[in-house]
């Protein structure tokens, strides 16, 4: 049967297809209905409801990381039910728990450009075992202000933060490779760079001379996760998309899309849809990491921020790296190659088998798959066709196995179910499309609702797809949910792909404007998860591991420290007086419980900034200034005991230089009456 979309075709205009194409517009919310879509539920699976019921107090198959978007999070919900368990801040504060606000946490958003507490967060990234997922880290990167982050799946905390030098729009990021030896970062917008340092100030008519693109590898301890920038590969200014890595016999190799070889620096619209194709950039890592330790690296001054948290005292410091080394893959033969691919090109995908490299066109009427071995055999029998900033470019019939025809309309991203089936995502015809691997033959499709960007197999770019479910990520949801406004919430679309043929079976709506995702088994996950933190391990300078320890002390003249405990259902002090106007009252409260599950939050009136929401077992601190005479109350925002109501207390502000002294209590004790004689 023919879809809606190549009946069109036979009667649009090639150049009226190739605007729709380019503005993605086209069928949108076609064939609508008050009250619902017609079709929409065609392809729903009838026992759909079944299928993804998970009854109270089970749980789900599957975790599952969303990228938060313009939200700068990352969403985690349950396969199948759908159900959102839990928003990690990355990059973002997030008044929740305080993350961004609370002193321990203020400095994982510190970069070269002060304190910038939001950014774009695209692509999550699952840490590998041997080209599998191990459930131990997910990387995520930060678009707008260059940095890739790691969150740490034993607490679903966000652990460690690093700020990309050389790079603007970290888009094309962060991909590990198959033991997480390196998480490699590419840039989306080419900058000129200032070999003394930092971005030059170039004028914008030299955009082709002398902007250029950056690759960043991330050397990961095997052990604990932590980052390094160990070199940069400098690259033809061009604009930098998506990568991934390979598998197998092309395990040594990442790749990505490049967009915009003709090097426009303005309307990009049209100045970048020039030339026929662009290319696949294929670089082999292990080649230029062992370039890099033999010294072919330069080094070039650098000005960028690396931000940790102490897992023990939950304090995040920073530290100001001032120096990067680079590659030129002009001075670095064998390091990388270009391969044309079809113009504006978004997704490179892998499959299982790592023989095979997918690239999705945008503006592309077909999918080209790449065969690796072809790929080896051309470059070693030099099959080039010139090259570019000294990278040759390879020959496309030399390393074509073939073309996907008339897939759909606008492919941007395939992933694999390691059955030998490839499913692509259709932003313009709404769709997703199935196709066979080895014969370049679709042999089902499924409408979406409404304009896919990506999808995601759970294990879909690994060695061993789970290939059960597809979720796709909808750019446009029009009639699907109840309005709310001029905005619209994001759509998932849950699809069982365990068949020949593709069933719907729920849609979730999304939290901001998911662009990708990764998914993995919950056993992976869960029984590794943190309980409580163990309170004799807590190391923070502030702490307090029993009541008879807290205290309220001035420094100076006008900073006061409140060290002071939470348990169910009090706070150690509840009364503090003695503090004046003008004063900076530093609280740092330490939850003294050791069971799961039991967080105390503070807060107090007038604070500027947000609560604090402390685990069992740490310690967080909340900075409060004293504007103006009064007291205060201060409380527990987080219910936690059929007496949460009750857990509270005031803090007493005088005039400044008054002569109240400091003191502070709980319950002071009464005297005990006498017992009266019998006698």
């Amino acid at each position: 049967m023919e879809t809606s979309i190549f009946k069109l075709k036979k009667f649009v205009p090639k150049a009226a297809l190739l605007m729709a194409l380019a503005t993605g517009t086209m069928l949108q919310g076609c064939s609508k209905t008050e009250g619902g879509s017609a079709g929409a539920t065609d392809s729903v699976s009838s026992d759909a409801a079944t299928a993804v019921y998970v009854a109270p107090g089970k749980h789900d198959e599957l975790y599952s990381f969303l990228s938060g978007g313009f939200n700068g999070q990352v969403s985690v919900y349950g396969l199948p039910s759908g159900r959102l368990l839990k928003i990690i801040p990355v990059f973002s504060q997030f008044p929740e728990n305080g993350y961004g606000y609370s002193e321990e946490s203020k400095a994982m958003l510190n970069t070269s450009h002060g304190f910038i507490p939001w950014d774009d967060l695209h692509h999550p990234k699952l840490s590998r075992t041997d080209g599998q997922t191990d459930g131990r880290w997910l990387f995520v990167n930060g678009n707008n202000t260059p940095r890739v982050a790691r969150v740490d799946l034993k607490t679903f905390e966000t652990v460690e933060i690093m700020e990309i030098p050389n790079s603007a729009g970290n888009h094309c990021s962060p991909y590990p490779t198959n033991n997480n030896e390196y998480v490699i970062a590419g840039t989306r917008f080419s900058v000129p760079l200032d070999m003394k340092g930092g971005t030059g100030d170039v004028s914008l008519e030299k955009y082709g001379e002398e902007f250029r693109g950056s690759i960043s590898f991330i050397k990961i301890d095997p052990e604990h996760g932590d980052m390094d920038l160990d070199f940069q590969i400098l690259v033809p200014g061009f604009d930098y998309d998506l990568a991934n890595g390979g598998k197998g016999p092309s395990g040594d190799w990442v790749f990505f899309t490049t967009y915009n070889s003709e090097k426009a620096g303005t309307l990009k619209e049209v100045g970048a849809s020039q030339n026929d194709k662009d290319y696949l950039a294929a670089i082999n890592w292990k080649l230029a990491a062992k370039y890099a330790k033999e010294g072919k690296a330069r080094e070039m001054p650098a000005n960028y921020y690396h931000n940790k948290l102490d897992e023990n005292s939950h304090i995040a410091k920073s530290t100001i790296k001032k120096k990067v080394r680079y590659l030129l893959p002009e001075d670095c033969p064998g390091m990388m190659y270009l391969l044309p691919a079809p113009k504006s090109p978004h997704g490179i995908d892998v499959d299982p088998s790592g023989e095979f490299m997918v690239v999705s066109g945008k503006l592309a009427s077909a999918i080209p798959v790449f065969s690796f071995s072809k790929m080896q055999a051309a470059i070693k029998n030099k099959q080039f066709d010139g090259e570019k900033n000294g990278i040759p470019v390879l020959k496309y019939e030399a390393v074509l196995k073939g073309e996907v025809k008339e897939p759909g309309l606008g492919p941007l991203h395939t992933e694999f179910d390691g059955k030998g089936n490839a499913y692509t995502s259709m932003f313009v015809s709404s769709e997703v499309v199935k196709w066979k691997l080895n014969e370049l033959k679709v042999v089902d499709r499924i409408p979406v609702f409404y304009s896919i960007g990506h999808l995601m197999i759970p294990g879909g770019d690994t060695k061993e797809p789970y290939g059960k479910y597809l979720v796709a990520m909808n750019k446009i949801t029009k009639d699907r949910y109840l309005p709310t406004g001029p905005e619209l919430a994001h759509s998932a679309q849950l699809i069982d792909i365990s068949g020949e043929k593709m069933k719907m079976l729920l849609d979730f709506p999304t939290v901001a404007e998911p662009h990708y995702a990764q998914a993995i088994l919950a056993d992976k996950v869960a029984p590794k998860s943190t309980k409580f933190y163990k309170l004799d391990a807590n190391s923070h300078p502030h702490a307090v591991k029993k009541e008879a320890d807290v205290s309220v002390k001035r420094e100076g003249k006008n900073v006061v420290r409140v060290k002071m405990t939470a348990i169910r259902s009090h706070m150690t002090p509840d009364n503090i007086e003695g503090i004046q106007v003008g004063d900076t009252v530093y609280f740092h409260v330490t939850n003294l419980e050791q069971d799961w599950d039991v967080p105390h939050g503070f807060a107090i009136m007038g604070a500027n900034n947000a609560e604090t929401l402390i685990m069992p077992g740490a310690t967080q601190t909340l900075k409060w200034v004293a504007k103006k005479t009064g007291v205060y109350p201060f409380y527990c925002t987080d219910f936690c005991s059929a007496l949460h109501q009750e857990m509270q207390g005031y803090i007493r502000v005088s005039p400044k230089g008054a002569n109240v002294p400091i003191s502070f209590s709980t319950g002071k004790k009464k005297p005990v009456p006498a017992v009266a004689s019998t006698k």
